[in-house]
């Protein structure tokens, strides 16, 4: 018995996104504030998520459910690795460490995956298709907000293996709501995919501390030189 998951999970997780989308970080990060270093911590978070996510991927390709959705274009672990080397240099992998929100992230999709694999799917829709989605107006945002180059510590955001993005999405969608699943467990994918947003949100917000102390130190420098400049002034008057 197939059910509309695509629209089910669309619809099932509108409020989660408006949510994460209105956390702190992302926020900023929407509006061009971004911290360098801030950011590349949340690349290093998805590196550890995303390796997780695509190694228990591999190990369910015969999965009924979970095998449908595992899209090996989607992948991303190969351009975040590229990403870190451009932010952490050759020997990133000694540099990074998942911080305790993605170690409770990558926790869940092991937990996940071994216990009740048809709930990735929940976590698949979150990721991947948030990312393709809204990739190119992220980077963008970070290009500018950076100062980087074209591709430098961006290749999270491109998808070199699907040249038709809305193509994709309608396979995708179909793909979905021809997996083998009855509304229950469809109820249960919808859940966890929500689940998955509220692991999402604890990333940000660990991240938050960060950015404030960032734009706080820049408004400090900001106000250190006005003030300068106001004593300046006097003096010249």
């Amino acid at each position: 018995m197939s059910v509309a998951l695509a629209s089910q999970l669309r619809e099932g997780t509108k409020k989660a996104h408006t949510m994460a989308e209105n956390t702190g970080f992302v926020s900023c990060f929407l509006k061009g504030v971004v911290d360098k270093a801030s950011y590349r911590t949340l690349v290093a978070d998805l590196y550890f998520v995303y390796s997780a996510m695509e190694e228990e991927l591999a190990r369910l390709r015969s999965h009924p459910v979970v095998g449908p959705v595992a899209f090996p274009e989607l992948n991303r672990r190969e351009t975040l690795e590229q990403d870190l080397a451009y932010y952490f240099g050759p020997d990133w992998r000694s540099s990074v460490k998942a911080t305790p929100a993605a170690q409770e992230y990558v926790a869940r999709l092991h937990q996940v995956a071994q216990e009740s694999p048809e709930l990735l799917v929940g976590h698949h829709y979150t990721r991947y298709i948030g990312d393709l989605s809204g990739g190119q107006i992220l980077k963008n945002i970070a290009q500018k907000a950076m100062n980087l180059g074209d591709h430098d510590g961006l290749r999270f955001y491109e998808f070199d293996a699907i040249p038709d993005e809305k193509a994709f999405k309608v396979n995708y969608r179909a793909t979905l709501d021809a997996l083998p699943i009855d509304q229950a467990t469809a109820d249960r994918i919808v859940a966890e995919a929500n689940h998955a947003f509220h692991l999402n949100m604890k990333m940000f917000q660990e991240l938050e501390g960060n950015l404030i102390a960032a734009i706080g130190k820049v408004l400090f420098g900001f106000l250190t030189r006005r003030q300068r400049t106001g004593s300046t002034e006097a003096v010249a008057a």
